[in-house]
């Protein structure tokens, strides 16, 4: 019985060395999210940091509206992937795992 409970132990320390180490990669991951055909481009890191706006000014200069709404889903469209890669990566980390349904990481 202590054996199993000290390999359980092992498991989840070596588990809990991984996640931190995944969610470091994370915050270093840069997305590209994109709206209107690419017209409008958001580069986010992992943390979410907005790092770059990119806006095809021939386009919008005469309907900023537009530019303003394409932004804000280009930000969505950055943001979901930041949350897809984490997910992925989250996911390589319990991998292989018998998790109950629903079972939230970390602790």
């Amino acid at each position: 019985m202590r054996g199993q409970i000290g390999q359980l132990m092992q498991q989840a320390q070596r588990m809990q060395e991984d996640m931190k180490r995944a969610q470091e990669e994370i915050a270093k991951l840069e997305v590209t999210g994109s709206a209107g055909g690419g017209l409008v481009r958001v580069t986010m890191s992992g943390a979410h940091e907005v790092r770059k706006v990119v806006i095809d000014r021939q386009t919008f200069a005469d309907d900023p509206e537009m530019a303003e709404d394409l932004v804000a889903a280009a930000i969505n469209d950055a943001v979901n992937k930041v949350a897809q890669a984490g997910r992925d990566k989250m996911g390589n980390v319990t991998a292989g795992m018998n998790l109950p349904p629903g079972f939230k990481m970390p602790f």
